[in-house]
């Protein structure tokens, strides 16, 4: 009995407040995210490090960082939490009409720029009471641990090589055109592959470090690089920028269709040719039978497909 005695004191809500603290380092942030006031963290922090016997979140210089026990508490909780959620919606199947479950999707917003606020407007629609939180693929993190981890329900974007080890669903391909201002040399004379390569080109920031977008993924493997003069995080206000300079930006036909019509701009077929950029839907193994994240996985397929037939 004395062994069960300190499983006696922790319930499923100091569980959420040990992975949010751990995985957001800071009590403030976990605050923000649970909904509490940042003191009720602070004591619900102080009873697991009495449990745990271990300070589990400590200071570094002005960041705070999980100690090796907490490290090892992350992937442990995350899991307790996914199950305690799954122990009796999956039982009972996904009742969208009545379900309070919070989905998490990343995405960058180099999709076509009506489709995130199509899919929350199609998820609050079916099931109002949910909660979705849309996250991006940002540089300070990879969408592999937030998966593994249960942060992250699904991540949505395109690869030349999805990765093997996640669940993925393909969601609409499309043809890889070039956007440039309407008063670019090259809408005049065309260009040639040198020329194209030489101009100069905008690309988004990297979603974390080392990556590399499809286009000069393939680019590399031809052996050529293009003379990319600016980047930009917010994949938006690329176009923009292309209104107004000789920048060239190298995407998908479905995203650039949407500011043909508002900017001044036009789309030129690339000298080079690339594949078709297929976009997709991924998640772990960790969700894969959740009738909550069957059902996301659905809607993201739907309003995917209506946004490929109208954007076409």
């Amino acid at each position: 009995m004395r062994d069960q005695a300190p499983f006696d004191k922790i319930d499923l809500h100091l569980i959420r407040v040990l992975h949010t603290v751990l995985t957001e380092r800071s009590v403030s942030r976990a605050a923000l995210r649970l909904g509490m006031y940042q003191p009720q963290v602070s004591a619900a922090l102080k009873r697991l490090r009495e449990l745990a016997g271990d300070p589990l979140l400590v200071r570094s210089g002005a960041t705070m960082v999980p100690t090796d026990a907490g490290l090892r508490m992350i992937e442990p909780s995350a899991s307790i939490l996914q199950a305690a959620e799954s122990l009796f919606s999956d039982a009972r199947g996904f009742d969208p009409a009545t379900a309070s479950h919070t989905f998490r999707v990343a995405a960058s917003d180099y999709l076509d720029p009506q489709f995130l606020p199509g899919l929350v407007a199609d998820v609050k629609q079916a099931a109002p009471r949910t909660r979705i939180e849309i996250h991006p693929l940002s540089p300070d993190g990879h969408y592999h641990e937030r998966l593994a981890q249960g942060d992250t329900d699904v991540v949505i974007g395109n690869w030349l090589q999805p990765p093997g080890d996640l669940h993925r669903g393909e969601l609409f391909t499309d043809e890889v055109v070039c956007l440039v201002a309407r008063d670019h040399p090259a809408v005049r004379r065309g260009w040639s592959v040198e020329d194209w390569l030489a101009s100069e080109h905008v690309a988004p920031t990297p979603t974390h470090p080392g990556a590399r977008g499809v286009i000069d993924e393939h680019l590399e493997s031809l052996g050529l690089a293009r003379n990319i003069t600016a980047r930009c995080a917010h994949f938006g206000l690329i176009p923009a920028m292309v209104a107004s300079s000789l920048l060239v930006m190298t995407t998908g036909r479905l995203f650039c269709e949407r500011y043909a019509g508002r900017l001044p701009v036009t789309m030129l077929p690339p000298p080079i040719d690339f594949p078709p950029l297929t976009y997709y839907q991924l998640w772990h193994e960790r969700s894969h039978a959740s009738a909550a994240a069957r059902w996301l996985r659905g809607r993201i397929k739907a309003v995917a497909g209506r946004l490929r037939s109208t954007g076409a």
